[in-house]
Parts: structure tokens; C-alpha cells; sequence
């Protein structure tokens, strides 16, 4: 188990989420138990980013953190700000979202403009973190983060040459699972607008159904009654409040909606804002 060595930054953000930095090296964006969303929240996180993982889309490493009494009482950033008051952070077991790189050197983007999304090297990937958001039920927009790596000086790339320092093409993360579920409320209210990025230019690659076929191939083969247990079984009670029936009914209820993902798909096709302009 980590725990946390330092508090950085605050983070943007309803869940008032720390960039902090851990035990083991690495930059953690942590969610406290008191985050004014929901204690679960740290549960949707957990089990929504590892079955995301499962199904090979591209997420952040998660791990569980211990963030210290002392360290709170040390650090009076490490609070949560309410309308009417200031409460210091939780100490105890918390849910930590690996930064993908050291924050001092690597920009991360929440937006990019037309030219550069079309770079994106993964963008692929919308397709299947839509299977995951209309199987999940995320009811908050598809969040992402963008960033590129520097190509060490010496290595050439198609557009430069040896001993310049270039760039690579832009990769995106897909972060914050925390309204899974239907956040704290865990039950499954889809609409056919739910799970679609922002942007309809990501989907430009999508031609059919068959767009979707190896993250629903996954969906059916890796996403178990098993492999569910193995993950729910990781989760702190503290962050469920003992209530593990309650986890059982979602797990339940996923393994239920495995068939009905291709239907969601067909819904949010056929609604008025045409997400997926190619589909022939």
C-alpha cells in the first residue's frame, strides 16, 4: 500500500481531489472519503478505471492510498472547501489516479483544437471507452486528458532530423470513472446521450456497428463473474460503509448489462445529435 509523502497541488474539480506525491516515486491525483460528491465516488473509481483496464483502454494506474493524520494536520491546504465552512481531508485509506509523468515537465491538455485531436495517436480508443461509459452508465461527460512525450534528442522522426528534439504524436488518457454508476446513487439510468465524448470528431473512424466489436468481444469474454469479484474484493469497506451487498447488486447488475451495450450504442446513433457522421 502507498502512502502519501507530500501534498502538491489542489486539483480542479467537483471531487476537490490533491496532486500528491507517494511512496513508491510517482505523482498520485488522490480522492478523499469526504469529497463533497460522494464516498463512493472513490468505489466507482476503483472498480470503473480497473474494468476499463481489462478491456485494454488506456487509463492512469490506480492504487489505494494512505494519507496520514499528521500530514493533514501539517499541510492545512489538504481541506475540503464547503459553502459555509473549511473541512481538512479524511485521514485513512484513499483513492489515488497515477499522474502520467512528473508534473514539472509534462503539459497535460483537457482540450485539443481540430487540428491537433486528429493526431491523436489512440483516438481509436473513443470507441471503446464508449462501450465502457454506456455499460458503466457514466452519467458525467467522457473526461480525458492529452499529452505528448519528447522524443529524446538524436532520434529522428518523419518530420525532422537527427539530433533535434521533436515531438511525438499526441496520446489521450481516459480518467475519472467517479460518475459510474450514477455516482453515489449506483443504479443505471441510461439516456442515449450518456458516454459520448464532447466532440464528434473522435468518432470519424466509426463505420458500423463492427467499429465497436473488440471491446464488446472483451466485454463478453473477460468481463466475468470472476473477474468482478477479483476487483470488488480490493475495495476498502470504509469507502462502501460495510454495505458490500450494495457492491454485490452492482457487480450483479453489470454482468446483467453486458448484452444490452450494443442496443445503447444503436440509441445514441439514432438521437439528434448524429455522433457518428460515417456510419454507412
Amino acid at each position: 500500500m502507498l502512502c502519501a509523502l507530500e501534498q502538491i497541488r489542489r486539483m480542479r474539480g467537483g471531487a476537490q481531489s490533491h496532486l500528491m506525491r507517494c511512496s513508491d516515486g510517482h505523482y498520485y491525483v488522490v480522492k478523499f472519503q469526504n469529497n463533497p460528491q460522494h464516498r463512493r465516488i472513490l468505489v466507482n473509481e476503483l472498480l470503473g478505471t480497473k474494468l476499463a483496464a481489462r478491456l485494454g483502454l488506456p487509463t492512469t494506474p490506480v492504487a489505494i492510498v494512505e494519507v496520514s493524520e499528521e500530514l493533514i494536520r501539517l499541510t492545512p491546504d489538504l481541506s475540503m472547501e464547503m459553502p459555509r465552512q473549511r473541512i481538512p481531508c479524511q485521514p485513512g485509506l484513499q483513492f489515488g489516479s497515477r499522474y502520467p509523468g512528473d508534473p514539472r515537465r509534462l503539459s497535460l491538455h483537457d482540450f485539443l483544437p481540430d487540428e491537433q485531436l486528429r493526431q491523436v495517436a489512440n483516438l481509436h480508443d473513443f470507441a471503446g471507452m464508449l462501450v465502457f461509459d454506456k455499460w458503466t452508465c457514466n452519467t458525467n461527460g467522457r473526461q480525458t486528458l492529452f499529452f505528448q512525450e519528447p522524443v529524446r534528442s538524436g532520434h529522428a522522426t518523419a518530420d525532422s532530423s537527427a539530433g533535434e528534439k521533436t515531438a511525438t504524436p499526441y496520446n489521450t488518457l481516459m480518467i475519472d470513472q467517479g460518475f459510474c454508476f450514477n455516482a453515489g446513487e449506483w443504479n443505471f439510468p441510461d439516456a442515449p446521450l450518456r458516454g459520448l465524448y464532447a466532440r464528434n470528431r473522435v468518432y470519424e473512424a466509426v463505420t458500423g456497428m463492427e467499429s465497436f466489436v473488440p471491446w464488446l468481444d472483451r466485454l463478453e469474454k473477460q468481463m466475468t463473474e470472476r473477474s468482478l469479484d477479483e476487483i470488488t474484493k480490493q475495495i476498502p469497506p470504509a469507502w462502501y460503509e460495510d454495505d458490500f451487498d450494495a457492491v454485490l447488486h452492482v457487480s450483479d447488475q453489470l454482468l446483467r448489462r453486458r448484452a444490452r451495450v450494443p442496443d445503447l450504442i444503436l440509441e445514441a446513433k439514432k438521437s439528434n445529435r448524429q455522433p457518428f457522421s460515417n456510419w454507412t
